[in-house]
């Protein structure tokens, strides 16, 4: 959303984005969430079928798996982080050709480079401190999304945006087959 000058009382020149209702976002309406919650069924019982093969992950990766390519899918391309999600599950799906099955997991303890001057005591302006904490956690965030670790922070801030979004969206529906699988599940302990 563009944002907009607004010129103060006091002469000032401020930025403001104009006020909103609602968060635009595609994740919120009732299609989205069907076509998602379809994805997810269809995941979940190909990887269901997949374990009983010879799948190497965990039931609980598995899981993860299906609801991120559903998710991924659900978003058809169209954000860097479901285009970098559907990327990794093709890439793991041709390493695992490769390897014959067996991936070597990444140290877990890489060794860290350090750039000159940081940590070496409290910088000089308090601002510049604050700068850098603003700058650490972008670099956090810019990790925690796939797909987004070399963008502008405008870009990766609406990225953020909507895979919290879709994110949220995948909980719920999770929640919801949770809570129906586990009233099947006394139903039936009931009927016998």
């Amino acid at each position: 959303m563009p944002l907009q000058s607004i010129e103060t009382v006091t002469g000032k020149l401020t930025w403001k984005r104009p006020a909103q209702t609602k968060p635009e976002t595609r994740w919120r309406t009732a299609a989205q969430q069907r076509i998602y919650g379809q994805r997810l069924l269809q995941a979940l019982k190909s990887a269901r079928r997949s374990s009983s093969s010879s799948q190497p992950l965990a039931p609980s990766r598995a899981i993860k798996e299906a609801a991120d390519s559903a998710l991924a899918l659900t978003a058809k391309g169209q954000t860097r982080w479901s285009r970098a999600i559907l990327s990794r599950r093709w890439r793991t799906r041709k390493l695992l050709l490769k390897a014959g099955g067996k991936i070597r997991s990444r140290s877990s303890n890489p060794k860290r480079i350090g750039r000159p001057g940081l940590g070496s005591g409290s910088p000089s302006d308090p601002r510049q401190g604050e700068e850098e904490k603003v700058r650490v956690r972008l670099r956090v965030l810019s990790r925690l999304v796939p797909g987004c670790r070399k963008l502008s922070t405008p870009t990766l801030l609406e990225e953020a945006a909507d895979y919290v979004a879709a994110l949220e969206m995948q909980v719920k529906a999770m929640r919801t087959l949770s809570d129906l699988f586990s009233s099947a599940t006394l139903s039936s302990r009931a009927e016998s």
